[in-house]
């Protein structure tokens, strides 16, 4: 059954070039047009069933948040049919729906007011909320006082404590901090295993594949896909990426040279050697680049620093469980060292015909004998010890590590500890003869 319903619903704003144009419009009782019109959202069409976790994934500006308040009856549709069953608490914009001249105590029980509880029933789930909200003596504070912080905690302690049928939830959780944050996810999950029809927005990609049964991306008020959290996510995280690599590249053009640095991952292309490759093509390694933390090209190793191992990876076919990674090589061809999103804890998404992904390493690079190392990607599809190599290129990239503050011995240099000691331990006591 379905508790929420959009069928061709559009929602519109009027844009007055000045209040003069708005005072002229209503002089005229609205006969004379001097607005125009600027469509937040348009045409969607989607249903939520119950029990289901609907995230909605976006730019900002797409449409999002209007969405949110049609659901929880702040605003009408301009056209369309909406049908929402069941009762709705929602956690919208900061403050939304509090008076900031009301102590918070006042806000709980107004807002539980208007959800329809009776006083004795506000007063049998105050603790819990004032508990949950943990911002002490402020409780009786007005809100006004509060910080951003402890409105989001009250907010939120309000809304999953007034009983919802339907909860939504929008990007506010991201204002607390990280303790309060981790107790909300908590607690949003275990709304989810109870049953509750959750609405989630968030930009924070993690979250919504860790709650998200299924997911709409939203594109300038309008419906860009809709289904299987996993695959609606990839696509908007490499549109994402897509947009801002025409805008870094954009950029570069206008920006002198020193100043280019790349912001986000992008899309490499470029494989500056092959020595060997071999696979079954399924998906392809696109390129491969060594970079500093800010996005520069590295032209040499330094001992103990961050580099970035950045490869971009296509797929030809389809890939259940993909696997992108690189082994580090020292000079006489020995593999020194390697890793891959999965031994590391990160499982990709599937991949259909024509996804590209970009994966970035964050390495810390251990304090290395000055000597030349190379950089060999891959692309496998499985787990580590069941996979198909789809596409292994040999020492892509070679580059020469620099010398360390200290001499060398041996291949690298341990990180070590040393304590001297200015007395030694005694020796423990001999027992006692027994009698």
């Amino acid at each position: 059954m379905s508790l929420i319903s959009f069928q061709g619903v559009s929602k519109s704003y009027p844009i007055y070039a000045s209040p003069r144009d708005r005072l002229k419009e209503l002089l005229t009782f609205n006969r004379r047009r001097y607005h125009t019109d600027f469509w937040a959202l348009r045409d969607v069409t989607f249903e939520v069933r119950r029990g289901e976790t609907f995230c909605i994934v976006g730019e900002n500006g797409s449409g999002k948040s209007t969405l949110l308040q049609i659901v929880a009856g702040i605003l009408a549709p301009t056209e369309g049919k909406v049908e929402v069953r069941g009762r709705v608490s929602a956690l919208l914009e900061l403050g939304a729906g509090f008076n900031p001249e009301f102590t918070g105590r006042d806000n709980v029980y107004l807002n539980a007011a208007i959800l329809g509880f009776s006083t004795a029933e506000i007063d049998r789930m105050f603790p819990q909320i004032e508990a949950f909200a943990e911002i002490g003596s402020f409780i009786d504070q007005p809100v006004k006082t509060y910080s951003s912080g402890m409105l989001v905690r009250l907010a939120f302690a309000v809304a999953i404590h007034t009983e919802p049928e339907i909860l939504i939830v929008d990007e506010a959780l991201a204002v607390g901090d990280i303790y309060f944050r981790q107790r909300c996810m908590r607690k949003v999950h275990e709304l989810r295993s109870r049953g509750i029809t959750i609405l989630f927005v968030s930009h924070s990609a993690g979250d919504v594949k860790a709650l998200g049964d299924r997911t709409m991306w939203l594109d300038a008020g309008r419906i860009r896909a809709i289904g299987d959290t996993d695959r609606v996510v990839a696509q908007y995280l490499a549109a994402m990426v897509e947009k801002d690599t025409a805008y870094l590249r954009l950029h570069q053009r206008e920006a002198p040279q020193r100043d280019r640095a790349v912001s986000a991952p992008e899309v490499v292309t470029e494989i500056p050697n092959i020595d060997h490759r071999y696979g079954d093509r399924r998906a392809e390694v696109l390129g491969i680049a060594i970079l500093d933390p800010y996005g520069r090209k590295l032209g040499l190793l330094q001992p103990g620093e961050t580099i970035v191992v950045r490869i971009s990876v296509k797929a030809h076919d389809h890939l259940s469980q993909p696997n992108v990674g690189f082994m580090f090589r020292n000079h006489l061809g020995m593999d020194f060292a390697g890793t891959n999103t999965t031994r590391e804890g990160y499982a990709l998404p599937p991949m259909i015909p024509g996804d590209v992904y970009t994966v970035d390493f964050h390495v810390q690079l251990p304090v290395l004998y000055p000597a030349s190392f190379s950089f060999s990607p891959a692309i496998a599809d499985g787990d580590l010890l069941n996979y198909r190599m789809c596409d292994w290129i040999d020492n892509a990239v070679t580059l020469q590590m620099g010398h360390a503050d200290g001499p060398v011995y041996g291949y690298m240099h341990l990180p070590c500890k040393v304590e001297v000691n200015s007395r030694l331990m005694k020796p423990a006591p001999e027992e006692a003869p027994r009698a």
